[in-house]
């Protein structure tokens, strides 16, 4: 997986706590710069998506390491009953 660099990277990994917390710099008086509602309303749907994404691989490592156990189960009763 490659990692995102910039001159203006976050240190660390984006945890949907962290992005829900960025507080953006905001433009100079004058200055062209993006309205800081949907910049808000964006961070937060990104820091809702991070945590779904989070929730979903952890479920599935929890039914990998389950159908592991149970082929390691299976395996050995194979074993046991073969005299293997």
């Amino acid at each position: 997986m490659a990692v995102y660099r910039s001159r203006h990277t976050l240190t660390g990994a984006l945890t949907p706590e962290r992005v829900a917390a960025l507080d953006l710099p905001r433009t100079r008086l004058g200055r062209r710069g993006y309205q800081p509602d949907f910049v808000h309303e964006l961070l937060h749907r990104l820091a809702h998506e991070l945590h779904e994404q989070g929730r979903q691989l952890d479920l599935v490592q929890a039914e990998n390491h389950r159908i592991k156990k149970a082929l390691r189960t299976w395996q050995t009763r194979q074993a046991g009953r073969f005299g293997c």
